[in-house]
């Protein structure tokens, strides 16, 4: 059985903001990452702290919070959310010369806040490579995509292979 596109009127076909006002309320939370590839050369001066613009990971971590607080204005069918809490996380793995931005986003709502979560990481990974770029133009961002959700008609859902 396929699912239908909730996003699209059935008649007609066009796109629309779907009707969540019969839903009951529900705890919502939604776990999203990203990864951002980056240089030998960024990454010690991650490590060493004398990038020239200041804290990148700070930064970051603040811009992911404000845009998740903003997702309802900047996606055009999604429902504005209450949220709880917007946790975001940002680490160097010098290893694998690569950032990983994690965010958590909780609500207690009538439709999910995985739009939330991947906002969060999505800017938080922009705001990343604006403070990095004089030392790294070629970063690049990865592996955008929802870990795990809760909550709602669906209930929890993990995912099990990003692509």
């Amino acid at each position: 059985m396929s699912k239908a596109l909730s996003h699209f009127h059935p008649a007609t076909g066009r796109a629309r903001m779907v009707d969540v006002g019969g839903k009951p309320v529900t705890d919502r939370t939604a776990r999203a990452s990203a990864v951002i590839r980056i240089s030998a050369e960024l990454a010690a001066v991650l490590k060493d702290g004398t990038l020239e613009k200041g804290d990148a990971f700070t930064v970051a971590k603040t811009a992911g919070i404000l845009a998740a607080k903003q997702t309802g204005t900047l996606i055009p069918m999604c429902h504005p959310l209450p949220l709880n809490v917007v946790d975001l996380e940002l680490s160097l793995d010098e290893e694998t010369l690569a950032v990983h931005v994690e965010a958590v986003a909780k609500t207690a709502a009538r439709t999910g806040v995985e739009m939330e979560a991947l906002t969060a990481v999505t800017v938080a990974a922009l705001a990343f490579y604006d403070m990095c770029k004089s030392v790294d133009k070629g970063m690049v961002i990865d592996r955008v995509h929802l870990v795990e959700k809760t909550g709602g008609k669906s209930g929890s859902y993990h995912n099990p292979n990003p692509r």
